[in-house]
């Protein structure tokens, strides 16, 4: 069967310097089988499935992939799936606020100016991490422990653990080694810089480290605990993929306790797929 299918960069108003996502936009009747066939075949970091929704307070579902599992939620394939089912016709029921169901719940979308946000979803594990695995996630970075300022579990899906060091400059300066986990590093701008802090997103695969372009679901729980612990005041923006050559921006916003994480997406791709 033919099916609509689009490829699209998400975090980026210009093409290919931000994160691909590929979007099957008619995702039903297929197994999860096929699902994750085709999305190891795309080998991206994600491809997803558009559904019809099971609960009439969504405007779609939508099934996310990587190469080797699905996720139950992900950032930049959430405002990449929205955006590929506005842009093929789809209309939310609430306006300017679009619900998409995930296996996570309900998460809510709106039009943020020139690109989209989505309200970052509860976290699934927080707290600090143990001193022992701090000394272990200094070891993966190549870095002493005196240079991670904190750490937090910041898990709302993937499972990441954040790092705090103390600046951009080491972030990008960053040579990880073999990790064993997904491992989220954030270091701050000096003040008065376009953008407030570079993200580094890392994660094993198949026994390599692999590193994420650019990263919502890492941008989100990270935004969360700046902002709780006064290290960052939104509105704010983060950069990330810089050491790959691409220029990922996430637009951080805040409505109360709500963390609003957006960007800008930009249609790469446009054809059928036969699934």
């Amino acid at each position: 069967m033919t099916r609509d299918f689009v490829q699209v960069d998400v975090f980026t108003d210009t093409p290919y310097r931000g994160n691909p996502l590929a979007v099957v936009l008619d995702g039903d009747g297929l197994s999860t089988e096929q699902m994750q066939r085709f999305a190891h075949w795309t080998n991206l970091s994600e491809t997803t499935f558009v559904l019809p929704p099971t609960t009439p307070e969504a405007d779609y579902r939508v099934r996310i992939f990587t190469p080797a599992a699905e996720l139950p939620f992900a950032g930049h394939p959430t405002l990449g799936t929205c955006h590929a089912w506005l842009e093929a016709g789809g209309s939310p029921a609430g306006g300017d606020t679009i619900v998409q169901e995930c296996g996570a719940g309900l998460v809510r979308v709106r039009r943020d100016g020139d690109g989209l946000a989505f309200a970052a979803p509860p976290l699934l594990r927080d707290g600090p991490v143990e001193e022992d695995l701090v000394v272990r996630l200094a070891a993966m970075l190549g870095v002493e422990r005196a240079a991670i300022v904190d750490a937090q579990w910041a898990d709302n899906g993937p499972g990441w653990v954040a790092v705090l060091l103390g600046s951009a400059e080491e972030v990008l300066a960053l040579r990880p080694g073999l990790v064993d986990l997904d491992l989220g590093v954030a270091g701050p701008y000096p003040v008065g810089s376009p953008e407030a802090f570079e993200v580094r997103a890392f994660f094993p695969n198949n026994g390599a480290t692999v590193e994420d372009p650019v990263t919502g679901s890492l941008n989100a729980s990270l935004a969360g605990w700046l902002l709780r612990t006064g290290r960052a005041a939104a509105p704010y923006t983060a950069s990330q993929g810089t050491v790959l050559g691409r220029a990922g921006r996430v637009r951080i916003t805040a409505d109360g306790p709500v963390v609003w994480v957006g960007g800008s997406v930009v249609t790469c791709v446009r054809g059928t797929v036969s699934l």
